[in-house]
């Protein structure tokens, strides 16, 4: 069975940054009530986790012609680069971002794996999105899940990064993923615990009631397509408190995205459900054998 256009798959594409639109700050009139507000300008950012925050499902290109049908992609957290770009920029700094995560990633290989790089890279911010798959696993604990992941941010934390921590979408979007929901609250109430205790910033992905509207994920209805992943990178800007007034602004510019159409059961069964617990009794991964897809900082908008 060929990809349709735009069809999400397990490719490995390497991924462009789109620069994003940078908006402009307001006047502000010089009046005693005036207080400038202190806040962090990044000017190194490092993104960790699995296949949504590499980005599947959200292609660097919407011409058809430049396009892959499995790649490349862009991503939330690419997207959330550009933002932080513009901001550096306005600061009169430079801006450079690595993007380590890999599909198939649990949290075992974020703490063993790419928590050590992110450390060796000196970032100055770095975002955490992991879990989804460890909590599939048939008898996956989150209590013990959340305290490996744990040690992971205590590390960045200890190593002067911001840490932003994401926690789980609410899986009640998906009728093959509503099993998983208790599991996943379970996991998102000790995220709170783990950035109240470490100092990380928590990204609310669970409480994002837009995410619950199909025209936010892709076709296999578990990676976001690219008005999810421009959803959570500009709730991931708000939530670092850097100012982004362009979420109304993408909504006028760019086309709107219709929902993925929903394949009919035994479609989807064939093209995504049998191949993902093909892979999980075997022992594999999607992402066996592959790297990060831009394991060096560079500057937003460079080749890599």
């Amino acid at each position: 069975m060929t990809n349709a256009p735009f069809q999400c798959t397990s490719g490995e594409h390497q991924a462009t940054i789109v620069p994003g639109v940078r908006g402009t700050r307001p006047t502000v009139t010089a009046r005693r009530q005036n207080r400038i507000v202190s806040r962090a300008v990044y000017t190194r950012y490092v993104a960790l986790g699995d296949s949504i925050t590499e980005g599947l499902c959200d292609p660097a290109s919407t011409h058809p012609s430049a396009v892959d049908p499995s790649g490349p992609w862009l991503g939330w957290a690419d997207r959330l680069a550009a933002i932080l770009d513009g901001d550096a920029r306005l600061a009169g700094r430079q801006f450079e971002f690595a993007n380590l995560a890999v599909r198939g990633r649990r949290i075992a290989d974020v703490v063993t794996d790419q928590v050590p790089r992110a450390l060796s890279l000196r970032p100055d911010l770095v975002s955490v999105l992991i879990g989804g798959n460890d909590l599939m696993s048939p008898a996956a604990d989150p209590d013990v899940l959340a305290h490996r992941l744990d040690a992971g941010i205590r590390s960045l934390r200890a190593g002067g990064s911001t840490v932003l921590l994401a926690n789980l979408f609410d899986p009640q979007f998906a009728f093959f993923l509503k099993p998983f929901r208790g599991r996943a609250a379970v996991f998102n109430a000790n995220i709170w615990s783990i950035a109240r205790e470490n100092g990380a910033i928590v990204l609310d992905a669970w409480g994002v009631r837009e995410f619950q509207d199909g025209a936010m994920w892709a076709s296999d209805r578990v990676h976001l397509s690219g008005r999810g992943h421009r959803l959570l990178a500009a709730r991931a800007a708000h939530t670092l408190g850097v100012p982004y007034a362009e979420i109304a602004g993408i909504a006028k510019k760019e086309a709107p995205t219709a929902p993925a159409p929903d394949l009919p059961l035994r479609s989807w069964l064939r093209v995504y459900a049998i191949p993902w617990a093909a892979r999980r009794v075997r022992g594999m991964s999607s992402g066996d054998g592959l790297d990060a897809k831009r394991p060096v900082p560079q500057p937003v908008g460079a080749q890599h």
